[in-house]
């Protein structure tokens, strides 16, 4: 009499002579995969946190907070002992606009906090540094950074005005709206 297998693999065994091995798939060519935009997202999140930590060892400073507005804030503070602390509170660079605002803020430090008598002109200053630094390191100034960089001057320059400033230096002119120089 003669005995039927029980289970899938009895009746492979019976089927397959033994010693033999099961020949493995012939191996794949080796595809170059395209990359993914997540990737893509990553790699440029590297390049920013490379960013980062660059301008805080190159420029000693300090982040105090990192916000979640597309804000910014640059101040030293002097200790008794004669030590200075450079801070600085921006968005995390994640992006091109986030990232000018943080090197704008890196570069009131980078240019000297106070060399400018006017605050408008260190504003100025400062927004040029930080377009530069962007360019310099390859990454994107986009139309919308450009144009925050000239409604903050716009700003800086009103408030200016309205403080009683009456002589506009001449890198700010452009940034006058359609009044009398």
């Amino acid at each position: 009499m003669t005995q039927f297998p029980q289970t899938l693999w009895d009746l492979l065994k019976t089927l397959r002579p033994s010693g033999l091995s099961v020949p493995s798939a012939p191996p794949r060519p080796a595809v170059s995969r395209a990359r993914s935009p997540r990737d893509a997202r990553a790699m440029r999140q590297r390049r920013y946190d490379d960013l980062v930590l660059e301008m805080k060892a190159t420029y000693r400073v300090r982040v105090r907070k990192w916000r979640q507005s597309s804000s910014g804030c640059a101040w030293q503070v002097h200790y008794a002992d004669g030590a200075v602390s450079n801070l600085i509170e921006s968005p995390y660079p994640r992006g091109p606009m986030s990232c000018a605002i943080f090197l704008h803020e890196i570069g009131h430090h980078a240019i000297g906090l106070g060399t400018y008598r006017l605050r408008c002109l260190e504003e100025y200053h400062a927004w040029h540094w930080s377009l530069r630094m962007m360019r310099a390191r390859g990454f994107n100034v986009t139309p919308a950074v450009e144009q925050r960089m000239a409604e903050s001057l716009r700003y800086a320059v009103e408030k200016a005005r309205r403080r009683g400033l009456r002589s506009v230096p001449f890198e700010l002119q452009p940034f006058l709206r359609g009044e009398d120089v």
